[in-house]
């Protein structure tokens, strides 16, 4: 059984401790190196009064930390005068509930928080624009509860623990990453531009690609392309021409089309012409001349989709049966950065499906949180059948692709995931594809970073090119029913505990790299020191509680609540 709350009805003090930032650094978050106490107000009509239960910490603070105000999730706020609050995977218990909120919400429920929350479209997410959950009491309303997607929250139940919990959001973005979150059909009502190349004779089609457009602007088309544009598009369609320097200063356009075997500098400006959430389809028969270099972090960022076909049938190239976001049932899966927390579920979501790859390679440069990954993982892919390597890979160029080639007979990695935010592991990953491989880049490198890449496999093998940012609530969701499913446990991932008061030595030995997993905060815990599951294995009352390999367990969370829960209106052991 896992801790539950205290019997109803619940109250909650009169003050609570937090950790505001007041702007960039670590030595910028709560009052000389403490959390302060500040005032528990009462739940407004439209809100709901929670106690924090336990936040995992993640990257994602550090680059706020680093940013301060400066963060694009805060707008240039000042947060000397107006602090925001870190915390934005979140385990949650309803103290309180207003007037207008007491027909669906109830004291005692918990919920796990998806901070990734839109209003009227713009990203105002949890943890972020909207104070998080580095306190151990307070109030959510509207901005949380009545947004573009209605309640950003996820009922749980006592079958999960609270850390479990938590960890249930960096599991989301996990799971969201194998989500079609590209756009694969040319935008109705959008701009689209064509660009040729002069003197390709191939003669070509476009299905309904142009059907819908609102204007076509085409460059260095031959006649016949032309025709073929025009028996095309709509009649309201509006078609102009232009040359290549014109129609870059006239976009971004929702999708470019680049048809026949462009320069790769042509094809490096039309991908920058791409608007948010843009296509571009290379549609060609023949290798470029060489590689193009792309802003990688609009992949990640922009959702950017760089789709493709070797037909003259330019539709040929959208939609999802050409464009896969799932890795390959039967394939070779390499996950680059699998000793960091995000690498080790992405390892253990490979292992755990059902209709998997066949081997599992993690890579990653530390060999000793290599070890302690493998130690940890090693017994999944047992239990499941699925052969899996833990690799040492250094930073020399081409070992990524020597090693992925020499385990799959010269033909490359059926997917590489990107776990490492660095540019040079885009390229060596890449570079160890096979042709027809997926590339998922799921750690972000800012907007603006360029990589050089081959992308002739895109139209000639239908390799494909991903990047996702944060989750959405049906993938928190979907994380949730597959730990009660037993598909995945989320618990595997901590690593380290501390109470309320160790929150910014936490966030130091997240940039120092100190744990091999995910670093929890209990905030209704205080005395606990920030302590390594390896040392807690040794702890006479709560090491036996621990899974055999070391793994979290609800058992000796409950224990822990125990011993360091120091208020009665804390959790208490059922």
């Amino acid at each position: 059984m896992t801790p539950r709350a205290a019997d109803s009805p619940l109250e909650a003090p009169a003050t609570a401790l937090a950790w505001n930032v007041y702007g960039a650094g670590i030595d910028h978050i709560g009052r000389d190196g403490r959390p302060e106490p500040v005032p528990v107000p009462r739940p407004g009509d439209d809100q709901l009064l929670i106690r924090v239960d336990a936040v995992g910490l993640c990257f994602s603070d550090i680059k706020l930390l680093r940013l301060g105000g400066d963060h694009p999730k805060l707008y240039g706020r000042d947060l000397a005068h107006d602090p925001t609050r870190l915390g934005h995977e979140t385990s949650v218990t309803v103290i309180d509930a207003g007037a207008h909120l007491r027909d669906r919400f109830r004291p005692g429920q918990r919920l796990a928080i998806q901070p990734d929350i839109y209003v009227d479209g713009r990203s105002t997410a949890y943890g972020y624009t909207i104070p998080g959950g580095l306190i151990q009491y307070h109030v959510i309303g509207p901005e949380v509860l009545a947004a573009d997607d209605g309640a950003y929250v996820v009922p749980v139940d006592d079958r999960m623990g609270f850390a479990e919990t938590a960890l249930t959001e960096p599991w989301a973005c996990v799971e969201a990453a194998y989500t079609q979150r590209r756009r694969l059909a040319p935008r109705p009502g959008g701009r689209t531009w064509i660009v040729a190349r002069s003197g390709d004779t191939r003669s070509y089609t476009f299905g309904q690609a142009l059907r819908d457009a609102a204007e076509v602007t085409v460059t260095d088309a031959s006649d016949d392309l032309v025709s073929a544009i025009r028996a095309a598009i709509g009649t309201d369609t509006r078609m102009t021409g232009a040359a290549i320097d014109e129609a870059v200063a006239a976009g971004p356009y929702d999708d470019v089309i680049a048809i026949g075997r462009l320069d790769p500098d042509v094809i490096e400006r039309a991908g920058d012409a791409v608007a948010f959430r843009g296509t571009i389809n290379l549609v060609a028969d023949e290798p470029y001349a060489g590689p193009v270099s792309i802003d990688v972090g609009r992949l990640h960022y922009h959702y950017v989709a760089w789709l493709g076909t070797s037909s003259t049938d330019a539709s040929s190239a959208y939609g999802e049966t050409r464009n896969r976001a799932e890795l390959r049932r039967d394939g070779v899966t390499v996950v680059v950065g699998a000793a960091g927390p995000m690498g080790q579920m992405h390892v253990e979501r490979a292992l755990a499906m059902a209709d998997g790859p066949r081997l599992v390679v993690g890579v990653d440069l530390d060999p000793e949180r290599l070890a302690a990954a493998e130690r940890k993982l090693a017994p999944l892919a047992a239990d499941r059948g699925r052969a899996l390597r833990i690799v040492r890979i250094g930073p020399e160029p081409g070992a990524l692709e020597t090693l992925a080639r020499s385990l799959t007979d010269g033909r490359g990695a059926d997917d590489v995931v990107i776990t490492a935010p660095a540019a040079a592991a885009v390229a060596s990953g890449a570079a160890a594809m096979a042709p027809d491989g997926m590339l998922v880049l799921f750690a972000g490198v800012p907007v603006g970073t360029r990589v050089a890449l081959d992308l002739s496999p895109i139209f000639l093998g239908g390799a494909q090119y991903t990047g996702t940012s944060g989750s959405r609530i049906v993938d928190q969701a979907r994380v949730v029913a597959k730990t009660l499913d037993a598909e995945l446990a989320p618990r595997r991932a901590l690593a380290a505990v501390g109470g309320i008061e160790t929150a910014a030595e936490a966030l130091q030995a997240l940039v120092d790299g100190r744990y091999p997993g995910k670093i929890v905060i209990f905030p209704q815990l205080s005395g606990l020191p920030l302590t390594g599951l390896d040392e807690l294995a040794g702890d006479p009352e709560i090491g036996p509680l621990l899974d055999a390999d070391g793994t979290w367990t609800q058992a000796a969370e409950r224990a822990l609540f125990a011993r360091y829960a120091r208020d009665a209106r804390a959790p208490v052991p059922s």
